[in-house]
């Protein structure tokens, strides 16, 4: 590996401490290097709160005069909560500037890049990019479509049923899935079910520190920034008593007919989005205007079928359970379909074991 990559894959690996907690913000490292010598590191753990290149700058002190600064996002240009990096890396005087890729934010898009250069610092962009734009993919999206990246998470069999006839579901995969989940709802800015789900299941879509696996001060730091969730229930057919509500404010996606009081009252908000039945697109357009980069979907068959009907599903996280649940369990979507031709089609991007049971992650073709 040349050392640009090498001193980019630690700043990329700095960046990943923030991946339970930096939302709305982009997860971002930064390594000051200086005649081969790493002289200081840091990475952006929340918004407010100083940008990576803040934190490894003071680490460095004087030894950043004439360094190297790798990021791995293009360093901001503009104030916003925080003082522009791109303007602390010139009053720090370091000769060269590694961004891994440019900031798809529209006011810093290229402007930091080309701060540096005016005063005389030498920049290069593009280094491992792809990673860069990986740990950051839902704020990317928000920030170049206005909508949020889309992720559906979906516990199957092996003969692809969700739960029994009867609504019967607990539990398809084991406790190492389980614990995958919870990290995927942890790093989410929302996690949104259905009315079904909710009903049937009792489920709180909460985040349970005890079954993350991960050490203590990931634990704390996934817990101090708590997902939204998100109810879509058209008809208002969840009780505000049932343990979903229960669990701590909460917004509900719901059709015109729909009355904003009582949820008001009990401390959750209610988005009324289309009539009679919720506009999806709508409502993830209203999360990404509110600041969420990342929505994970954990839904039965009807509202993940039609979430994938409408083309909004940008990845799916499918955890596969050795064992069959027989021809009259539900399936894993509500997704018609006449003809062969009519096949959605996915890439298979990574498939391992987890636990006893398999891990598969797809995107639509």
């Amino acid at each position: 590996m040349l050392p640009d990559q090498a001193w980019m894959a630690r700043a990329l690996q700095l960046a990943r401490q923030g991946l339970y907690s930096t939302h709305p913000n982009p997860r971002v490292g930064c390594v000051i290097v200086k005649d081969g010598q790493l002289v200081g590191e840091g990475w952006h753990l929340r918004a407010g709160e100083p940008h990576a290149e803040v934190h490894a700058l003071r680490q460095a002190g004087e030894q950043a005069r004439g360094a190297t600064a790798y990021v791995t996002l293009e360093p901001c240009s503009h104030h916003g909560r925080t003082p522009p990096c791109a303007e602390a890396l010139v009053a720090a005087g370091v000769g060269r500037v590694v961004a891994a890729m440019q900031d798809p934010n529209p006011q810093v898009a290229g402007r930091g890049l080309a701060l540096l250069r005016s005063v005389g610092i030498e920049v290069a962009s593009g280094v491992l990019e792809g990673e860069a734009r990986e740990l950051n993919r839902g704020f990317i999206k928000r920030m170049e479509s206005g909508l949020p990246f889309v992720s559906a998470k979906l516990a199957m069999s092996l003969d692809g049923r969700t739960a029994m006839a009867s609504g019967e579901s607990q539990w398809i995969t084991g406790p190492a899935a389980r614990a995958e989940v919870q990290r995927l709802r942890a790093r989410a800015s929302v996690v949104l079910t259905g009315a079904d789900t909710v009903l049937m299941d009792g489920a709180r879509l909460t985040v349970r520190g005890a079954e993350l696996g991960l050490d203590e001060a990931q634990t704390a730091l996934a817990l101090s920034r708590p997902p939204l969730r998100v109810l879509v229930d058209g008809r208002g057919r969840v009780p505000l008593g049932a343990p979903f509500f229960q669990a701590g404010p909460a917004l509900v996606a719901a059709a015109a007919s729909v009355d904003a009081a009582p949820y008001r009252a009990a401390g959750h908000e209610l988005l009324t989005l289309g009539e009679g039945r919720v506009d999806l697109a709508a409502l993830l357009g209203e999360l990404a205007a509110r600041g969420a980069n990342e929505v994970l979907v954990e839904a039965g068959p009807r509202l993940v079928g039609a979430f994938a009907a409408q083309g909004l599903i940008d990845e799916y996280q499918l955890f596969v359970a050795a064992k069959f649940l027989g021809s009259s369990a539900r399936p894993l979507l509500e997704l018609p379909l006449e003809r062969m031709s009519e096949a959605r089609e996915l890439c298979i991007r990574d498939i391992r074991a987890v636990g006893g049971d398999w891990k598969i992650v797809a995107t639509p073709k």
